[in-house]
């Protein structure tokens, strides 16, 4: 017997972006205190926090403003409201959370597979409530609308062009690294972000 699906409750919707959000800043607070970079619109955003010495925090939430309007032409008003808080909690708590979080020795890899696990977690709760913390996939929905071309093929050559980029503000062992945290993220997205099997 086919369990019928049930929406989110708003309730719901404000724990799993409240949660999704935590999870994700503490995962991109952990990546910086190791000097790490990773892809998609965070990813951007972190070089651009390296290059400037500008606060990650206010970076990523400016870096996002372009997307919202696809997201709302894509995905309508709801996803749009749903992105901008998860997107604006994770600036703040990004840029208020040093103080009372703080690293000390963390191994590569070690760092490399929690940030990966963290923010893997962090995505997979706003997925599940219609969320998102970047607008990459958003573009390359729109390529694929209009050209054919895979939206999976668009982020991976954006998350290419940024790993090379990343080599001239940081040291080759220090991005290998990272791709390691990367593929540990992807991997949890691929593995449990199934809508076949998520009933809700």
């Amino acid at each position: 017997m086919e369990i019928p699906k049930q929406k989110h409750s708003l309730i719901d919707d404000a724990q799993g972006i409240a949660f999704g959000s935590f999870m994700a800043s503490v995962g991109v607070l952990l990546l910086t205190h190791l000097g790490f970079v990773t892809g998609q619109t965070a990813g951007l955003a972190i070089l651009i926090s390296y290059a400037t010495g500008w606060g990650f925090g206010p970076v990523f939430f400016v870096v996002n403003l372009p997307f919202y309007w696809l997201g709302w032409r894509r995905f309508g008003p709801g996803f749009v409201a749903k992105s901008f808080a998860a997107v604006a909690l994770l600036s703040l708590l990004v840029s208020f959370l040093p103080p009372y979080l703080q690293f000390g020795t963390v191994h590569p890899a070690v760092g490399a597979v929690l940030i990966g696990c963290l923010t893997g977690a962090g995505l997979l709760a706003l997925f599940r409530h219609g969320s998102s913390l970047g607008g990459v996939g958003i573009v390359g929905l729109y390529i694929q609308d209009a050209t054919g071309f895979r939206a999976g093929w668009v982020q991976l050559i954006f998350d290419a062009a940024l790993f090379a980029l990343a080599f001239f503000l940081r040291d080759p062992v220090t991005v290998g690294w990272s791709f390691l945290g990367a593929i540990v993220l992807n991997l949890t997205i691929a593995v449990n972000h199934r809508r076949d099997r998520y009933i809700v």
